[in-house]
């Protein structure tokens, strides 16, 4: 890397060299039995630099070419944006534990019995259901060094863990499934397993709903399907600065229930997104979007940081060690005060929304969803009474998030870049065959 960064440094006023590795072992199932075990590694490098106040990039998986890389980053210069920001000189950074060394020592016989059992303790309850399963776990290195003195480095570990089940009778397809990762290795199978096996119950019977608003209650999972994607955007530096976002211009006003507040959070222990410091060499921070309704910041990097005259977040991110763009690490919804049985209790009539599919397809930038319900139920005077079929919910984030009717008291992690609690919405629009 410095022998990089020396070459780059003699053709460029400023230069950011950016190494990543990672080491993966996943294991997956298909059909109830054991499809897929491999161990794969892979390591790039990028280098970033600003010549006559333009950048230039290039990235490459040869490591023993510094000055193709140098060369080619400095060709694109010429045709590259403009420079707005300063790369950090040395930071102090935060100790954020993302490090297990017991996820390597993970033995894979050990991660093949642990999706087996999962099958077996959900196929014990449904002996019929197709499950596919995958246990994975994975080292990283991240190393940043750049001309100004800024130099960051960390290693990363990662356990994930999960299963969908396809159950079919007749004309009837029912889809259940449940995720769970983290920094630590995850030994207990039970937690996901139970979580399915409640999801199969509650699906024994179906009902139908008609066509009309009624009152949803959106699980976590649901939450994650219906709204993750839409506050993700508008809360991005660069669809902020390029006047997408319909946040624009409406920092500090309340546009939210008063009851909601929101965060982005890059330095909880543990946690598969958190990390020291973002791909640029910025310290990691937890900042708020929402405060008690009112929106309060926008997520950026250097680049849009300083578009928008403001400061860099720490959001700059490196897709497969692209340019950095600002983006999400875990969103945090601040838990309510009402028991999602609660909920539940008081709804005469509605909706329990656990999974949609295809919400994403609509004005995402507008706020828009509309999906389709792959796992939700119907309550009837305070009960689930049945899972629902071919139905269709569809809403703007913007209206069911400002007057909700609760915030369920106890969050949940969904699939490591979301932590919410249920949401329980006034009324959506609901389209059904039924």
């Amino acid at each position: 890397m410095e022998n990089i960064l020396e070459r780059a440094k003699k053709v460029a006023e400023e230069a950011e060299v950016f190494l990543a590795s990672i080491s993966e072992t996943p294991v997956g199932f298909e059909a109830n039995r054991l499809k897929m075990l491999e161990t794969r590694e892979s390591t790039s490098v990028s280098l970033r630099i600003i010549k006559e106040g333009k950048i230039g990039f290039s990235t490459t998986t040869k490591l023993n070419d510094p000055d193709a890389l140098v060369r080619m980053a400095v060709e694109t210069a010429q045709f590259g944006v403009p420079a707005r920001f300063i790369l950090p000189s040395a930071q102090l950074y935060p100790q954020i534990e993302v490090y297990d060394p017991g996820v390597e020592a993970i033995p894979i016989e050990n991660m093949v019995e642990m999706g087996d059992s999962l099958i077996t303790k959900i196929r014990g309850h449904t002996p019929e259901i197709l499950c596919h399963a995958g246990v994975s776990k994975s080292v990283g290195m991240v190393n940043i060094v750049n001309s100004r003195g800024g130099e960051a480095s960390y290693r990363k570990s990662f356990f994930t863990i999960g299963i969908e089940g396809t159950l079919i009778r007749d004309t009837d397809m029912l889809f259940v499934g449940e995720i769970d990762s983290s920094c630590r290795p995850i030994r207990d199978v039970d937690a996901l397993a139970d979580t399915v096996i409640e999801q199969l119950e509650l699906a024994k019977h179906t009902a139908s709903v008609s066509t009309g608003r009624l009152p949803v209650i959106l699980t976590p999972r649901g939450v994650r399907s219906a709204f993750f994607t839409p506050l993700a955007l508008a809360f991005n530096g660069r669809v902020v600065v390029q006047g997408a976002s319909p946040l624009v211009g409406r920092q500090g006003r309340q546009l939210f229930d008063e009851r909601l507040s929101l965060w982005d959070d890059a330095t909880i222990g543990y946690r598969p997104a958190s990390r020291p410091c973002d791909d640029e060499g910025v310290p990691s921070q937890r900042t708020a979007l929402i405060e008690g309704g009112v929106v309060a910041n926008f997520l950026y990097d250097l680049q849009t940081a300083a578009l928008a005259a403001s400061r860099s977040t720490g959001s700059g991110n490196r897709a497969r060690g692209g340019m950095p763009t600002p983006s999400v690490s875990a969103l945090v919804i601040e838990e309510g005060d009402t028991p999602f049985e609660e909920m539940i209790r008081n709804m005469r009539e509605g909706l329990v929304i656990d999974m949609l599919i295809g919400a994403e397809q609509g004005n995402v930038l507008g706020g828009e969803f509309s999906g389709n319900v792959l796992l939700g139920y119907k309550v009837e005077r305070g009960e689930i009474v049945g899972r629902v079929k071919d139905t269709m919910v569809s809403g703007n984030i913007y209206h069911a998030l400002k007057e909700l009717v609760a915030i369920g008291r106890e969050a949940k992690w969904v699939g490591g870049v979301l932590k919410a609690p249920a949401l329980y919405c006034p009324s959506l629009a609901v389209a059904s065959r039924g």
